[in-house]
């Protein structure tokens, strides 16, 4: 039996209607825009290995629809994870291209986040986060099984020493060290150089294969008062496999800190913001030998003119530390030239150094 006209007509107009709503519908869940949520990935991976603070590789990834003000924190684990390369500087840049590259220090995995502006990353943690809470996306990785590039050492004064190829924050800001900038000459001497090379800034340090312990040190310095108003020759014991919050640490230290006016020598045991642990003086165009005799709870200072440190050598400047003196476990002794705050130094330039002898005595 067939429908009425009238009724037919109806149902056709009622089933038109309810198509109409539909294609509306489909076309209201088009028109909404849908964000495509950032992803990140590894490009290079350094190798698993357990290093150690002088050994830093690069790592490297690109990020898939980043945000405005999105950034890259990095971690290396060694049992925990560890937030990189340093704790008072965890943020990597993504460059225009989406690609991001940074340095770590090694470790068994390795783990890139991209986070939202604001985020506090923490300084070490027991497992990565999630996503969310500021934590835009997650990889992470083992590390590879290239072996990494070994140590350059050189041999100076009887001894051997690695020079420094790792980024450090040594200097207020991060600075790069190139192992270029260390060599010995015909003479024995040791030559530490920084400046430009390769459109970078980059500084050099050396230090010792091994730890001494007590004893007296001894370096024969050729003119350090050459040096920009930033510039710093900095002789230092250091047990860098302790934690960076806890690492003890006595310096002679030429420089004038950036400041045209200030003295350009100083004696000091760690931490140097408390009066006491500091002792400041001056040295003249010249070589000079810095002495350090370390005991049990004494560290005592010596500068004298010239590279004869016995009898009759002219006294520049000494002093006696009797608290907060390192005690003798892991550190070594270490060389270091570089810039302070070198982005931001009106007084920058390249420098040199020569050290010509270093001694240690029991």
């Amino acid at each position: 039996m067939s429908l009425p006209v009238r009724s037919l007509s109806r149902k056709i107009e009622r089933i038109n209607v309810v198509l109409a709503i539909l294609c509306m519908f489909m076309v209201g869940c088009n028109s909404q825009k849908v964000i495509p949520r950032p992803s990140v990935e590894l490009t290079y991976v350094p190798p698993a290995n357990a290093g150690g603070p002088d050994r830093m590789d690069t790592i490297a990834g690109r990020v898939t629809d980043s945000k405005p003000g999105q950034q890259i924190v990095l971690y290396a684990k060694n049992g925990i994870w560890w937030v990189q390369p340093f704790a008072n500087e965890p943020f990597t840049p993504i460059r225009s291209d989406s690609t991001w590259k940074g340095f770590t220090h090694f470790g068994t995995e390795y783990a890139a986040l991209v986070v939202d502006t604001g985020y506090h990353a923490q300084p070490k943690i027991a497992t990565l986060p999630a996503e969310g809470n500021g934590v835009a996306a997650v990889i992470s990785a083992k590390g590879g099984v290239t072996p990494s590039a070994a140590l350059k050492t050189i041999h100076f004064s009887g001894y051997d020493w690695i020079v420094r190829s790792a980024p450090s924050e040594r200097g207020g800001e991060m600075n790069y060290y190139d192992p270029a900038n260390a060599w010995t000459d015909g003479k024995g001497y040791l030559h530490l150089s920084m400046g430009q090379r390769d459109g970078r800034w980059s500084c050099a340090e050396v230090s010792l294969t091994r730890s001494l312990g007590y004893g007296t040190y001894k370096f024969v310095v050729q003119d350090s008062a050459h040096l920009s108003d930033s510039g710093v020759v900095g002789i230092f014991t250091l047990d860098e496999n302790l934690p960076e919050d806890n690492r003890p640490e006595m310096d002679i230290e030429l420089s004038r800190w950036g400041k045209p006016a200030s003295k350009n020598a100083q004696y000091v045991v760690q931490p140097y913001y408390i009066p006491q642990n500091i002792a400041r003086f001056t040295v003249s165009p010249g070589v000079y030998t810095h002495i350090l005799r370390w005991q049990p709870g004494l560290a005592s200072f010596k500068t004298v003119r010239g590279s004869v440190a016995g009898p009759g050598a002219e006294g520049i400047s000494e002093h006696v530390f009797s608290s907060g003196v390192t005690v003798a476990a892991g550190e070594t002794i270490h060389i270091d030239l570089y810039d302070f705050f070198h982005s931001k130094s009106t007084s920058q330039r390249p420098a040199e150094v020569v050290i010509e002898k270093f001694e240690y005595l029991p």
